[in-house]
């Protein structure tokens, strides 16, 4: 085997290792009972007020933020076809063999490693080069805009999209708010512990400022030029 040929299937198998982590977190924080995640509580707002299902709406506002990134220099790529599929996929085939979280002690177990095992995944799926997924992309791009750290735009868009969600009728527990406030740090964390390191490490980026991150191997495509 070549090279080549090994890189590639490494970085494969570390893109659904990753995916595979985050449908894991997804479905552990579903089955905890603690509330829906904020993304989720603003899909099932949309569908509220649109009729169409929560996995359709899920999809057209990937779709959406896709379109818009493009217009900013984010390209989709094999990694972003496979965000969308697998972690559905990997939802559908964990939720039927995790119990179901009875009372708050066990749900707060499955809910804090969830947060820490999504911001982890995040950091491999990104890492493998292959694509990000819709929403991460939208992530970067706004981190690169603004020169605000990783963890502070995640958080802020979290919040945003759980208020939205919570305003067109989405109930919200309280790992809704655990999530909106937890991931933005455990997706910076993930993003540093699989090399893919933000500016704000060393020090901060001004307004306007392309990042100049420290792009792995692979890791190109992660700044919009």
């Amino acid at each position: 085997m070549t090279i080549a040929s090994w890189r590639w299937l490494r970085a494969w198998a570390q893109l659904v290792l990753g995916l595979f982590g985050y449908g894991l977190a997804v479905a552990l924080m579903i089955e905890s009972d603690l509330g829906l995640g904020p993304w989720d509580a603003f899909h099932y707002g949309l569908s509220l007020h649109t009729g169409l299902s929560v996995g359709m709406v899920s999809i057209l506002v990937g779709l959406a933020i896709q379109i818009v990134t493009w217009f900013v220099g984010v390209r989709p790529g094999a990694g972003t076809i496979a965000n969308m599929i697998l972690i559905g996929v990997f939802i559908d085939l964990l939720l039927p063999v995790l119990p179901t979280a009875h009372g708050w002690v066990w749900g707060l177990a499955y809910y804090l490693p969830a947060v820490l095992i999504c911001g982890l995944a995040t950091g491999l799926y990104i890492g493998a080069g292959m694509g990000k997924g819709p929403r991460d992309g939208m992530i970067l791009v706004l981190h690169a805009h603004t020169g605000w750290p990783v963890s502070r735009v995640r958080t802020l868009v979290e919040l945003v999209v759980l208020s939205l969600g919570w305003l067109m009728g989405a109930t919200v527990g309280v790992g809704t708010v655990l999530f909106a406030l937890g991931i933005g740090p455990a997706m910076q964390w993930g993003l540093r512990v699989c090399g893919v390191v933000p500016p704000v490490r060393e020090r901060s980026v001004e307004p306007g400022e392309r990042a100049a991150w420290n792009e792995p191997r692979g890791q190109q495509d992660l700044v919009p030029r």
